[in-house]
C-alpha cells in the first residue's frame, strides 16, 4: 500500500495547522497530511501512524520535507514521548528505507552485538574477534560519535589504513571468510536512520527511548544477523541514567527483535564510571588490544566475556560453557590472533595487535592528575566523556574533524584508595593550553574523599536470556 502523501501548508493562510484542517482542494479520501498539523499531534500528545511516519521520513529524503521540522517533530516526541508502537513503526519504516544485507547460507551463526553508548566502552573490539573465534559469523554495523559518547568507527579509524566503508557485497565476503566485519552502513542501509542519527546529534534529542530504540533495531534487523545482542547502558554516563528505564529500553529492542524473528536478547551494564582506562579514540584502541593481549583485566574485559559469552548463549549454547569458551579464546591468543585478520582484511596496520601504542597515533602533551590522598567515590561519568569531546575526541557539530590521539586515561574506579602522589587520570592533549584547562575541570568530574565506597555492580539485568521472558510491543 502507498503511504498517505505529505504536504507543505499553502502559504495563502488557507490552512489551519494547529486544527489539522485541509487545505482546500484536498478531500479526506487522498490521504493527504500537511507537515504541520503531524508535528502539532504529536506536540500535544497524540500519536502518529507508520504510514504518516513512513510518509515524513520519505519526504525528508526526497528533500520535500524539511530538516527544521523533522528536528521538530523529534524534539516534540523526545518532551511529550513516543509510544512502543511508535517505536516499532519507525524501525519499520527506517528498514524499509534502503537496502538490507543478506547473511543467508553463511556457514556459522550469523551475530551481532550493539551497545547504547557510554564511556570508556570498546568492548566491539573484543567481543567481535572473541565470537569469530568461536566459530560465530559477526557482521557489525556501527556508527559514529554521538554526544558525549566515542563511536566505533571512530576508533577503528585510529588504526592507520583501517577501511570502514564497505559495500555490503565486501561486508558478507569478509564475514564468511575469517569471520568478522565491522563497517559504517552504506548510504543504501537505512538513509532514514543515518540521517535522524545526525539530527538527532546537534538538536539534544538523542535521549528518547523510541528513538534509540529505532535507530539500533533498525540497523541490526537491515544488518541480517538471525542473533542480536544489546549492552543497554545505565548511569550517569549512558543515555538512560535510570537503571529501570534501561531496562525498559532493553525490553523495547528485545521485543522489537523477535517480533521480526530474530533471537535477541540483553544486558542492561552499569555506566556510572568509565568501563575501560581510555576515553578517546586511539586510547581506547590500545586499551582493546590490551585486554586481548592478556595485559588488562577489571570491569571492562569482565563486561567483554559476559557479551560474548550471552551471544554464544543465543546461538543455543548452554551458559556455562558459552562461558569457558569465550574465556578460554581470550586467554589462549585465539581472540588475538582474529582480531589482527580483521585489522588486515580492512586495510589496517597488523602492528596494532603487537604494540599498539607505536602504531596509533599520540597526543604531544601528555599531563597527569593528582589530586592527593583518599578514596575514589562517586564519578561525572558523562562529564569525563565531555571533556575528552572538548580536547577534540567528540564532536560538537555534524562537521567537526576528529583528533583520534587525544583523550583522557581513567586509571581508578570507585572504591579504590589513591595515594598522597598517585596519578588518577592522564590527560592526553594537543596543546598545552588544552591540557592545563582539563585538570582545572576534572574535580568536578571525580569525587576523592575519605569515606568508603561501594560501586554498583556490574551488570544489572539480563533480558531475553536464560529463563527472563519479554511481550511483543506491536501485539
Amino acid at each position: 500500500m502507498e503511504p498517505p502523501q505529505i504536504s507543505q501548508p499553502p502559504t495563502d493562510g488557507s490552512a489551519d495547522a494547529a486544527s489539522g484542517t485541509a487545505a482546500p482542494g484536498r478531500s479526506g479520501a487522498d490521504h493527504a497530511f500537511e507537515v504541520p498539523v503531524l508535528i502539532a499531534r504529536k506536540r500535544d500528545g497524540g500519536e502518529l501512524t507508520e504510514g504518516e511516519l513512513r510518509a515524513l521520513m520519505t519526504g525528508y529524503l526526497a528533500g520535500e520535507v524539511d530538516e527544521a521540522q523533522i528536528a521538530a517533530l523529534l524534539m516534540a516526541g523526545v518532551i511529550r514521548g513516543f509510544t512502543d508502537a511508535e517505536a516499532v513503526a519507525l524501525t519499520d519504516v527506517l528498514v524499509a528505507s534502503g537496502d538490507t544485507v543478506d547473511l543467508s547460507g553463511l556457514a556459522g551463526p550469523t551475530v551481532d552485538k550493539h551497545s547504547t553508548g557510554g564511556v570508556g566502552d570498546t568492548t566491539t573490539l573484543v567481543v567481535g574477534p572473541l565470537l569469530a573465534a568461536a566459530g560465530c559469523q559477526v557482521a557489525k554495523l556501527s556508527g559514529r560519535g554521538l554526544g558525549h559518547t566515542g563511536g566505533t568507527l571512530d576508533k577503528l579509524e585510529a588504526i592507520p589504513g583501517f577501511r570502514v566503508d564497505l559495500s555490503a557485497e565486501e561486508l558478507r565476503d569478509q564475514v564468511e571468510r575469517i569471520g568478522l566485519a565491522v563497517a559504517a552502513a552504506t548510504q543504501d542501509l537505512v538513509p532514514a536512520d543515518k540521517r535522524l542519527y545526525a539530527l538527532r546529534d546537534v538538536t539534544a534529542t538523542v535521549a528518547s527511548p523510541a528513538l534509540i530504540a529505532s535507530s539500533v533495531m533498525s540497523k541490526k534487523l537491515a544488518g541480517g544477523a538471525d542473533h542480536v545482542l544489546l549492552d543497554v547502558k545505565s548511569g550517569d554516563g549512558a543515555f538512560m541514567e535510570d537503571p529501570a528505564a534501561a531496562r525498559a529500553l532493553a525490553e523495547l529492542c528485545v521485543s522489537i527483535g523477535r517480533a521480526r524473528g530474530r533471537a535477541t536478547g540483553a544486558i542492561v551494564s552499569d555506566m556510572s564510571q568509565p568501563l575501560g582506562d581510555g576515553v578517546g579514540n586511539a586510547l581506547e584502541i590500545a586499551v582493546a588490544v590490551e585486554t586481548l593481549r592478556g595485559q588488562r583485566g577489571g570491569r571492562f574485559r569482565e563486561l567483554c566475556l559476559e557479551l560474548a559469552a550471552a551471544t554464544l548463549e543465543l546461538t543455543g549454547r548452554d551458559p556455562d560453557d558459552a562461558r569457558r569458551t569465550v574465556t578460554g579464546l581470550l586467554d589462549d591468543g585465539e581472540a588475538l590472533a582474529s582480531f589482527r585478520a580483521f585489522v588486515v582484511a580492512q586495510g589496517g596496520d597488523p602492528a596494532v595487535a603487537d604494540d599498539p601504542w607505536g602504531v596509533l597515533p599520540a597526543a604531544p602533551h601528555v599531563v597527569a592528575w593528582r589530586p592527593g590522598a583518599g578514596t575514589v567515590a562517586r564519578f561525572g561519568c558523562r562529564r569525563l566523556g565531555e571533556l575528552a569531546a572538548t580536547l577534540g575526541a567528540g564532536r560538537q557539530r555534524q562537521d567537526d574533524v576528529l583528533d583520534l590521539a587525544v583523550g583522557l586515561e581513567v586509571l581508578v574506579r570507585s572504591g579504590d584508595r589513591i595515594e598522597h602522589d598517585q596519578p588518577v587520570v592522564r590527560v592526553h592533549a594537543r596543546t598545552e593550553a588544552d591540557a592545563d584547562r582539563v585538570l582545572a575541570q576534572l574535580p568536578g568530574a571525580i569525587e576523592v574523599g575519605e569515606a568508603a565506597f561501594s560501586a554498583p555492580p556490574l551488570v544489572h539485568a539480563r533480558i531475553g536470556l536464560g529463563d527472563d521472558r519479554v511481550t511483543d510491543p506491536s501485539s
